[in-house]
């Protein structure tokens, strides 16, 4: 049997780990550091955010489309949504928890004056609002203030328990002079966990996979 969401029009769903009821779409790809560009020529026309409920086929939009509003990811933590919406008039940036019909609350608001807008994202639990990968840096701005340097091939993906877990993808067996692998090719990821000074805790292969029902697993 195929289904139908009251809304139809040919939007593109996409998982929000940690879970199976909830989806979303956003009509394009901006990211937010891209309003910067925007404002350069004109302005950007503004994004939606949309989450499609696989349980009653209900299509919520929580915010209408505005110029030069952006939003990112919606991530999923201890039964709510939430996600970042950047307002580049007000120069303000907003982390929401949101669970449609029930809640919509800003969590907290932000200068953009205060922020890098490359890669800003939420992760973790608790949520942080971070940052990362302009001039190889990571930067935290909430719930606490703090950065330190990344490697080009790292990438924050967790925040737990006071530890940063960052993935950095390692490649062997590579013949540069050819440009191709050769039969001793290997790529896989490693594990860095650091604290919030960057001081290194452990480190060890693995990749970092969360599950529908909330739990990571390393593989």
């Amino acid at each position: 049997m195929i289904k139908r969401f009251n809304k139809i029009e040919g939007k593109y769903i996409e998982r929000i780990d940690g879970q199976n009821r909830f989806g979303y779409s956003k009509p394009d790809f901006v990211d937010m550091y891209d309003l910067i560009e925007f404002s350069q020529h004109g302005g950007y026309r503004g994004n939606e955010l949309e989450f499609y409920d696989f349980e009653t086929g209900i299509v919520y939009k929580p915010f209408d489309k505005k110029r030069n509003v952006v939003y990112g990811n919606p991530v999923y933590l201890n039964e709510f949504l939430y996600f970042l919406k950047t307002d580049y008039d007000n120069k303000r940036v907003a982390l929401y928890r949101y669970l449609p019909e029930i809640v919509l609350e800003e969590v907290t608001e932000l200068e953009i004056s205060e922020l890098d807008l490359y890669n800003l994202a939420i992760v973790g639990d608790p949520l942080h609002i971070i940052s990362q990968g302009s001039d190889d840096g990571f930067r935290c701005y909430y719930p606490i203030k703090t950065s330190f340097h990344l490697d080009e091939r790292e990438s924050v993906v967790l925040i737990k328990d006071n530890k940063i877990y960052i993935e950095k993808w390692i490649e062997e067996g590579w013949d540069d002079e050819k440009n191709c692998a050769t039969d001793q090719y290997k790529y896989y990821t490693e594990i860095i966990v650091k604290d919030f000074t960057g001081k290194i805790i452990e480190k060890y292969i693995g990749c970092l996979n969360r599950s529908s029902t909330g739990d990571w697993w390393i593989s």
